[in-house]
């Protein structure tokens, strides 16, 4: 990815965006481009940025407002507009094009309140309790929101509040640059050598988002020159990095530094942390408070089978891929088929003698034709050259996200149709889906017997299918094994048949252990009570954040919080860092050493979680997934939309926690 030029201070400050729009190119192509670029446009985007630039809401025609029709697999087009919407929405587009080239419009400044108001009520539909979570993640916005409103120095000037930041991943960067904001003085640790937390770690071929990449990126880091559809993982990557650059961030970082030990003094109202350095010795410091950016998926899950030491081979888990082993003309298994697998198996196919899949369980995929594109010549174009197009075409994939596709993994009580479906919607979206395997597998029924999953759609994670899946599996090259590993040998894996399947390399594809936070390290709060013993294998977190007897101690991306079929990450751990500052602020502004979340206001927050996610596909006591924990409990997935989160986590409420002199 080409680097941004680097813009200047009063621009990152003005729209609290570390890739702020300055100018756009100017419009000098004709009439005919023009016509051609506002058809091949999301014309909703496209018309709420004209307007924004023109200063002129009168071409949001009230018949031309997108209909939003929810999404069942993919998202619609236009957001469900009709075809004569289109045509009427492409006649005002083009025209709009030509008011911005005839006055040479190339900038556009912060909008007034009531203009972000009237082009909200467009693209939403009129849905006001979406107005201020949209309003965080609009660069144009007067009020975005995400920034602190305070300083370190304006409310405690003179007093020591050093804090700890573990981890430089997606969430441990949005604490850092916010905390630097506020200027809280602030300690980040890394227990690799770089910035990029998973996007670091996971380097096998075919690795991606499965998601929108204009969804998966920060507020205050929205750049617009993104090349795929869905981005390489080499690009986040570097986009991380680059994050971690602009914010100032990175000569900041203590790198090959891990987190061992927390312990609460509750004497001195602080943190003893005891890390261990690059050179392996050991550090105990204080801090007043902790923010643990650690991350979920992180720990690499390998299953224990009879006889892996035996096999002489190489072995790798998917999370520490050996690029030195050259995988050309080897016989390679792959055990799972899981998100990583799915990308696995179809790029090292072609390079393989024989491959080997062992699978569980089935994925279900929704279909994403475009899941290895880049970016469309139009929509490169409107980048370029409409002021602020990208920031909203950001803004409109995470609008469109906020109910997602929710309502296809919502279950009914007492549906006829379970284990295989949890509601009359998801069994349409089952049967949608089995008839494109059967598509895709009509030559191959030995095979498709084994690849309709047995599961309701959304009780695990979906995958993204533009059919080379099937290509791979359907290779002559590949064998799909199902029954199961009885046991490794010297040569290879004997399946549950006693089939002897001879491999030189074997991939784990085996995901991780998420339900285990903080499993490495050693937290005790007050009274010396170690946090996983008051978990007991149940994680919780008022808010996602906050732990009752664990004072001063915020997880980011903590329990509870992930999203599979609505929402954006990025919003979710962004409004965690946000709350913990507002936590801290409180604690300040009081003159308080610390804040501790009440019992009651963690178990009436768990309460309301579980009621969720009872609702849903993946919460139905007929699945099993690793949303749940060894309870049974989901303690991964928030059931809610991101308007629920925005709202929980406004204000600190006094009532629900204690602060402790």
């Amino acid at each position: 990815m080409t680097p941004t030029p680097e813009p200047d201070a009063d621009e990152i400050h003005r729209f609290d965006d570390l890739y702020p729009v300055s100018q756009s190119e100017a419009i000098v192509e004709d009439d005919e481009f023009l016509r051609q670029v506002s058809a091949g446009s999301e014309l909703p985007v496209l018309l709420a940025a004209l307007a924004a630039a023109l200063g002129d809401t009168s071409i949001l025609h009230t018949d031309l407002q997108p209909p939003l029709t929810p999404m069942d697999t993919q998202p619609h087009p236009h957001g469900g507009m009709s075809e004569s919407q289109k045509e009427k929405a492409a006649a005002v587009a083009f025209s709009a094009l030509t008011v911005l080239r005839e006055k040479q419009i190339t900038t556009v400044d912060v909008l007034p309140d009531e203009t972000v108001r009237e082009i909200f009520h467009y693209l939403s539909g009129g849905r006001e309790e979406w107005y201020r979570m949209l309003t965080h993640e609009l660069d144009l916005a007067t009020d975005k929101g995400g920034r602190p409103s305070w300083t370190f120095g304006e409310v405690a000037q003179g007093r020591s509040f050093p804090t700890l930041i573990i981890g430089a991943g997606v969430a441990g960067i949005a604490a850092a640059h916010r905390f630097a904001q506020a200027e809280v003085p602030f300690t980040l640790i890394e227990a690799n050598g770089s910035v990029g937390g998973t996007w670091a770690k996971n380097t096998y071929p075919g690795v991606r988002l499965d998601t929108p990449t204009f969804g998966y990126s920060y507020s205050f880091a929205q750049r617009g020159d993104w090349p795929h559809q869905f981005a390489r993982g080499g690009e986040i990557l570097d986009y991380l990095r680059d994050v971690a650059e602009r914010a100032l961030i990175t000569d900041r970082i203590e790198f090959s530094t891990r987190l061992l030990r927390l312990r609460w003094d509750d004497d001195g109202r602080v943190w003893e942390a005891t890390t261990r350095g690059p050179n392996g010795s050991e550090q105990v410091r204080r801090f007043a408070a902790v923010v643990s950016a650690l991350g979920q998926l992180d720990r690499p899950n390998i299953p224990e089978f009879e006889g892996q030491s035996l096999f002489r081979g190489t072995t790798m888990h998917s999370q520490e891929w050996d690029h030195a082993v050259d995988l050309k003309g080897k016989r390679v298994a792959v055990i799972g088929t899981g998100a990583s697998a799915y990308q696995i198996v179809p790029a090292i196919v072609g390079d393989v003698d024989a491959l080997t899949v062992f699978q569980r369980s089935a994925p279900w995929m929704l279909p994403a034709p475009n899941y290895h594109h880049p970016m469309t010549d139009a929509f490169s174009w409107l980048v370029r050259k409409v002021p602020h197009y990208a920031q909203w075409y950001r803004l409109w994939v995470i609008l469109t996200g906020i109910p997602g596709r929710t309502h296809t993994v919502t279950a009914e009580a007492d549906w006829p149709g379970a284990p295989l479906s949890v509601s009359a919607k998801n069994q349409e979206l089952r049967e949608y889906l089995v008839a494109r395997l059967e598509a895709q597998f009509r030559d191959a029924p030995e095979i498709l017997q084994h690849v309709v999953p047995t599961y309701p759609p959304g009780a695990k994670r979906m995958l993204r299918d533009n059919e080379v899946w099937a290509s791979a599996l359907l290779a002559e090259k590949t064998t799909l094994v199902t029954s199961g590993i009885a046991r490794f040998t010297e040569d290879g894996i004997v399946d549950n048949d006693g089939l002897l399947h001879e491999v030189d390399v074997v991939v784990y594809a085996t995901g991780f252990k998420p339900s285990d936070y903080l499993d490495e390290v050693e937290v005790l709060g007050r009274n010396g009570v170690e946090i996983h013993d008051f978990w007991d294998g149940d994680a919780r977190a008022h808010n996602g954040v906050m732990v009752p007897g664990f004072p001063n101690f915020f997880l980011i991306y903590g329990p509870n919080v992930g999203g599979v079929v609505a929402g954006s990450l990025h919003f979710m751990l962004e409004r965690a860092v946000e709350y913990s500052l507002k936590a801290i602020h409180e604690v300040l502004r009081r003159g308080a050493a610390a804040i501790d979340v009440r019992r009651e206001a963690l178990d009436r927050f768990v309460a309301w979680v579980d009621q969720g996610n009872r609702r849903m596909a993946w919460g139905q006591p007929y699945v099993s997934t690793w949303y749940q924990n060894r309870h049974g409990r989901v303690s991964q997935i928030w059931p809610y939309t991101n308007v629920e989160y925005w709202d929980i986590t406004e204000s600190v409420v006094e009532s629900d926690h204690d602060f402790l002199d």
